[in-house]
């Protein structure tokens, strides 16, 4: 396990990126982190074939452990999240039909409409509580379809919810989400593009998340730290299909086991620290309250922070080498990772609270926005 609070030094001309010093604290995103000395061992003695004649042991075995650990017959190792829900959905919706998922939703908001794009899907919103579906919600919107009236043919929820703050579903509104959309004869695809750490808030287990989705996408490159790839949890009849709406989406590869050995090492080595991050997320809300910043608590690694001149900000912090991202003009978003750690997140407290001394004048007049 390794908890740096400094970035690792760079490895030099092709194994990184030679040409750019990394800064002192990245909070942008969990997809900033670079492999260890470990996870690049293990992709450099990966076993390899031809993944697309399914010759590929390392993506075999990758494939199968996680179907194992989340309950499914077959799974699909992937280059993206954005793939494998966009495959996921296409499995379950097909052109013309709809879609039900909250407004808020990555699949809406971060995947270049892919729904409709590629798959002539038609999507309709729900409102959500922070990101989370109820099925009191459902109830009112999903309907069965007749010769003049479009039925619903699947429900998308999202583990955990990114735009919300990294949420977490719980277990119980799931299951009655499930139980609502088996009786309509309707299916559920879980983005689970942070299911790793709704997992380790919660308590939860991979099965049982697992048993209130007909597909599941699960990245590696966010919580876990791999450097690319997702997995597509699905029933393993589905699986010549979804092979071959992955070649034509371009996500075909070839000796591709070098990048699942990245995932594999992931499973053994990052699954139980990703507690860290959460405990990271909490100093740092609790940081920031303290410096006169509105934060909501997170509930995962995922920090929201109400911020005038949130822009102005980030700008003023990235000088200090701490990078942070504004979704929004008046809002702060800090994500932790591995590759941050508590001297790391302390330094970020410190330039963050400056900066907010700095810009905060300029911005005497804002109104609070309510909405973290």
């Amino acid at each position: 396990m390794r908890t740096p609070t400094t970035p690792r030094p760079d490895p030099g001309p092709g194994i990184g990126s030679a040409a750019r010093t990394p800064p002192a604290v990245d909070l942008r995103s969990d997809t900033v982190t670079r492999p260890g000395p470990g996870m690049r061992a293990a992709m450099a003695a990966a076993e390899v074939g031809d993944d697309l004649f399914g010759e590929d042991p390392t993506v075999r075995a990758l494939e199968d452990r996680l179907a194992g650990l989340f309950g499914f017959s077959g799974a699909l190792f992937v280059p993206s999240g954005v793939m494998a829900n966009q495959i996921g959905l296409q499995l379950l919706v097909g052109p013309g039909e709809e879609l039900v998922c909250d407004a808020e939703a990555h699949i809406l908001a971060h995947e270049e409409a892919s729904p409709a794009r590629y798959g002539g899907i038609q999507t309709r919103t729900v409102a959500a509580d922070r990101g989370v579906i109820s099925a009191a919600a459902l109830a009112g919107v999903v309907r069965r379809g007749n010769p003049y009236t479009l039925g619903t043919r699947a429900v998308e929820v999202e583990q955990t919810h990114t735009r919300a703050g990294g949420t977490v579903h719980p277990l119980e509104t799931l299951r009655a989400v499930r139980e609502l959309t088996q009786r309509a004869g309707v299916a559920v695809h879980m983005d689970g593009a942070r299911i790793w750490n709704a997992m380790a808030a919660s308590g939860t287990s991979a099965a049982a998340y697992g048993a209130t989705a007909d597909s599941l996408s699960v990245c590696l490159s966010k919580g876990l730290g791999a450097p690319v790839g997702s997995v597509l949890l699905l029933a393993a009849a589905q699986l010549p299909r979804a092979r071959r709406l992955r070649h034509g989406l371009g996500g075909g590869m070839r000796q591709s086991g070098i990048l699942a050995a990245a995932g594999l090492y992931a499973l053994d080595h990052h699954v139980e620290r990703i507690a860290e991050d959460h405990a990271n997320a909490r100093l740092l809300a609790a940081g920031l309250r303290d410096a006169g910043f509105t934060v909501r608590r997170p509930e995962t690694n995922i920090v929201l922070v109400e911020a005038p001149g949130a822009e102005a900000i980030v700008a003023r912090a990235a000088r200090e080498g701490v990078l942070v991202t504004a979704p929004g003009p008046d809002v702060l978003r800090l994500v932790t990772h591995l590759d941050v750690g508590r001297e790391a997140c302390q330094r970020a407290l410190e330039v963050l609270a400056a900066a907010r001394i700095e810009v905060g004048p300029r911005v005497r007049n804002f109104a609070p926005a309510g909405h973290l």
